[in-house]
């Protein structure tokens, strides 16, 4: 029986990186009653490492045993019956008191379950539940490079991009990948307007210090949606502090933004220069083959069988974001059971017909060029060709701008439609017009009017 453990354990060990193996599987104790049980019982050092081996590599230890054993076993966890007390205090929430250890906690497994409670963590959201795809891969190397070296690679990390794209995803990944490195660090996932709500309670409760402090000595920021610090003074202020704080003591910051930092609306130049200090990247709507993965995945989750024209069929219509896409499958899950039907194609159209008309009625990228070049009286041929003069140019950008405002295409996609570009070219080119409408009343009238042909 110890033959089939050391067997596991060198399974796991080959398997995962070895600080996984270290935290979750390293420390499980074997116990067997007789020498033929088909029952194991595996002893876990406290209860949150229990519930995660049972969400995540129990199924994998009970295949490995009928491997092994050439009949079915069963595996059962529980938790080491006799547990050290700690003498380590937790950090109080902004604006409470701080228990004694002895008051709060008992065991050690107390302990770890309440530190990561305290990081507001997702624990549903990790590298092994996300899916890549060309439109994420880059936003997903910097993340897993950040989460294997926190604090020295890429700090601060800046991820932008359009809402339900899966930024928030990523961010919880890279948190639940450190924690489970270190369970003993300090980290907050943070939206932004809670940061500003803890801001304003710590005023309120003459807390001002707790506050700081407490953001200040973090081993791990992740702040959500910067956006939404627009215009809030106070708390850009607290926050610059904090995040100069941060890097100087080598901490990591992770921040994401519905766009690229230097066209975030309402924020402060000296925040801005600070984002740059690290790796800015974006995360784009996901292409076809990655929408088809994400309806197939969720599917699976759901215990669904769900064929490849349906999801054929949403990922087609729905391009924009994440979200959306999951919530059609929803729609079309709900649809087949209120009705007492499989899900079969037509029973998917059936319950996405409106959504179906609308984008057949959505703007496409063809007629953008169209009337683009009409506008400016040249040809549609020179929108994909490789002149730079400025008379092409220019309205190349402002096609490639609206293509980008009114169609879920992603970036590659619109460089590819555009002559076979790089998603670069089509960032650089969208910069370019969002700089320029601002500061030139000629293109910000072209676009005015552009827009409206477009929408009537």
């Amino acid at each position: 029986m110890r033959d089939f453990w050391a067997t596991c354990l060198n399974w796991f060990e080959q398997e995962l990186p070895t600080q996984q193996f270290n935290t979750w599987i390293k420390g499980l104790r074997l116990e067997v009653s007789g020498a033929e049980s088909k029952k194991f019982h595996l002893i876990a050092p406290n209860r949150f490492i229990l519930q995660w081996v049972r969400e995540r590599y129990l199924a994998q230890i009970e295949a490995l045993g009928n491997e092994f054993f050439s009949y079915p076993i069963s595996v059962e966890l529980s938790v080491e019956d006799v547990i050290p007390s700690i003498t380590e205090q937790t950090k109080p929430e902004i604006g409470e008191k701080a228990v004694p250890p002895s008051q709060e906690f008992g065991k050690k497994d107390k302990f770890i379950e309440n530190n990561y409670s305290k990081t507001h963590l997702n624990q549903d959201f990790t590298f092994e539940t996300l899916v890549t795809g060309r439109a994420n891969d880059l936003a997903r190397a910097a993340a897993h490079q950040v989460a294997m070296n926190p604090g020295t690679s890429y700090n601060p990390l800046f991820i932008y991009g359009g809402v339900g794209l899966g930024k928030t995803h990523l961010v919880h990944a890279i948190g639940n990948a450190i924690y489970a490195s270190n369970p003993a660090l300090e980290i907050r996932y943070v939206h932004a307007e809670d940061y500003f709500s803890d801001m304003v309670r710590a005023f309120q409760q003459n807390s001002r210090d707790s506050f700081k402090q407490y953001y200040r000595s973090l081993d791990l920021l992740l702040i959500d949606d910067i956006q939404f610090f627009n215009r809030k003074d106070r708390t850009q202020e607290e926050f610059f502090y904090a995040f100069n704080a941060l890097i100087e003591a080598k901490k990591q910051i992770i921040i994401t933004s519905d766009t690229y930092p230097k066209d975030v609306q309402g924020l402060e130049e000296r925040l801005i220069s600070r984002f740059d200090w690290g790796l800015t990247v974006t995360i784009d709507p996901p292409e076809l083959e990655m929408r088809i993965a994400i309806l197939k995945k969720k599917a699976a989750v759901e215990n669904i069988n769900i064929s490849d024209d349906v999801c054929f069929l949403i990922a087609k219509n729905l391009r924009s974001n994440v979200r959306e896409l999951e919530g059609a499958l929803n729609r079309v899950i709900a649809y087949a059971g209120f009705h007492g039907k499989e899900i079969t194609l037509e029973v998917a159209k059936d319950a996405l017909r409106d959504i179906i008309n609308s984008t057949n009625r959505q703007i496409s990228l063809d007629q953008i060029q169209k009337i683009v070049s009409d506008f400016y009286k040249i040809k549609v041929t020179e929108l994909h060709s490789k002149k730079r003069t400025r008379a092409i140019a220019r309205p190349r950008q402002i096609a490639m701008w609206l293509a980008r405002e009114l169609t879920a295409h992603s970036l590659p996609e619109i460089g590819d439609f555009f002559g076979g570009r790089d998603h670069t070219t089509v960032i650089h080119a969208c910069r370019t017009i969002s700089e320029s409408k601002l500061n030139n009343q000629e293109i910000n009238n072209h676009l005015q009017v552009l827009l409206q042909t477009l929408k009537t």
